[in-house]
């Protein structure tokens, strides 16, 4: 084991009252393994980041994931040149509190975001502003690192200047910050009134006309570019697949003959695809892959609503879509590649969590996790794919607080318990559903048969494991 010791300068004095460090000089210590059996990084420089979020995209809607109708080359060669995880969940099946929880490392009721941020002129009356910003983000641990960090895409977590990006520890940002736009227009049209949502920022800008994800493509390069000798951070946030759908032309004649909404969605899809090449294309050609953990994840499954024509996505085996905690609106294609410390094309069937990005980049860049979070760093699986999961149990409620109609589940093993069962139906008939729904998920993997009637016992286990972990985080919560 060699130790380093590298002076670290607190540097943005603008978030001091969230970071639990001091202001002056510290002591930061670098650990390298060249026993973990992959190359060392042998110009000690901490790598760059990029964290890859797509929006409402399906279960197995990557062909490395099973998707025989998509053409995914990009998405694939993330996977063929790092780690897939086949168990691999979001913190929850809708967008603020996904977002929430990948930002903090930490569950979305112990980030402080239960729900969905409402659009501005609702806030104040639903009571929801956004990720409280007492909450340490990955940018702000990053920064503190001595990163120079930059969020491109979608926010979705808060309209306040308190709770905007470039107060939760961004120096830069380009995006929108409701939960979606016209992606030539950049209106939000929904819910209230239109709104051009598109900043630099706090400074609106215009680029009527030109399709979203090219802008960010530019935006990235050019982060890239001017990079100087700090290493980036760049949390690149997707409004894709998410409605509405807007493929461009080249992918709406290659999917022609998919039908409708398959085509659209599909469409969306390679279309975000491609851009993920570009800026791959892009590190290889500026010389950074080797120096660049690009970590790629779903928020959470796919979109079942009117406005995305009641489907597209597909969740494979997997029951339920985006809004549920059947597997279909949780259990997302999720990879890292970093190739001096990460093996190439090998696959982890160990659950894995949304929260668990956090510690594992905290560990790849020798960043300081000052808070208690819920993430674990999926290093030691990575390094040993024989080891077991490193988490035992995992949680998810969102809605509220209250579990009394929040939709909630619980995991241990095989087993999955959910309370308040919700299943979106797209334009068929809903389904009824008991109100505690028990599967065994080695045997029962389309969550088809509820066992809660004839498994009295293990109802009570997982019951009791979630109603404790909720009274716990009640407690912390309380104001």
């Amino acid at each position: 084991m060699i130790l380093l010791f590298q002076i670290k300068r607190f540097l943005n004095p603008g978030v001091n009252k969230k970071i639990n460090l001091s202001k002056g000089l510290m002591l930061g210590l670098i650990i390298i393994l060249p026993s973990s059996g992959f190359s060392q990084n042998k110009n000690l420089k901490n790598p760059n980041v990029i964290v890859i979020l797509t929006d409402d995209q399906g279960s197995i809607d990557v062909n490395s994931y099973g998707a025989s109708d998509l053409y995914t080359p990009n998405m694939d060669r993330l996977s063929e040149e790092g780690v897939r995880f086949t168990q691999f969940y979001a913190g929850a099946p809708i967008c603020s509190p996904s977002r929430a929880a990948l930002m903090t490392g930490k569950t979305n009721l112990r980030a402080g975001l239960p729900n969905n941020v409402p659009i501005p002129e609702k806030a104040k009356r639903e009571g929801q502003f956004g990720l409280p910003t007492e909450q340490i983000t990955m940018a702000e641990m990053l920064k503190e690192n001595g990163y120079n960090t930059a969020l491109i895409g979608k926010w979705h977590l808060g309209h306040r200047e308190q709770n905007l990006p470039n107060a939760q520890g961004f120096d830069y940002f380009f995006g929108h910050q409701r939960g979606c736009i016209d992606n030539y227009s950049h209106t939000f049209y929904w819910s209230g009134p239109n709104k051009h949502d598109l900043y630099r920022n706090s400074e609106e800008v215009y680029y009527m006309g030109r399709h979203f994800s090219d802008l960010m493509v530019e935006e990235i390069k050019q982060i890239i570019n001017d990079r100087g000798d700090k290493p980036f951070f760049i949390y690149w946030a997707f409004n894709a697949p998410h409605y509405p759908y807007q493929g461009t032309t080249k992918w709406l004649d290659y999917y022609k003959d998919l039908p409708t909404p398959r085509k659209e969605y599909a469409a969306f899809v390679s279309n975000t695809d491609e851009k993920i090449g570009e800026i791959l294309d892009h590190l290889d050609q500026e010389g950074l892959t080797d120096d660049t953990i690009v970590i790629f994840q779903s928020d959470h499954g796919h979109s079942k609503e009117e406005r995305a024509f009641w489907g597209g996505g597909n969740a494979g085996p997997y029951r339920g879509s985006k809004f549920s905690l059947f597997e279909g609106g949780i259990r997302v294609p999720a990879m890292i590649r970093y190739p001096r410390l990460i093996p190439a094309n090998e696959v982890r069937d160990q659950i894995c969590m949304e929260m668990d990005w956090f510690s594992t980049v905290a560990e790849l860049t020798n960043s300081k996790v000052t808070e208690q979070v819920d993430g674990k760093s999926l290093m030691p699986i990575i390094r040993d794919g024989s080891k077991s999961s490193i988490h035992k149990v995992v949680y998810w409620q969102y809605g509220s607080y209250s579990d009394e109609h929040a939709q909630w589940a619980v995991r241990k093993g095989p087993w999955k318990l959910i309370g308040n069962v919700h299943e979106p139906s797209g334009s068929q008939k809903k389904h009824q559903l008991d109100p505690l729904f028990l599967v065994n998920l080695e045997r029962d993997i389309s969550e088809q048969e509820n066992l809660a009637k004839t498994n009295p016992k293990k109802l009570e286990e997982l019951l009791k494991l979630h109603k404790e972990w909720l009274k716990s985080v009640q407690q912390e919560m309380k104001p």
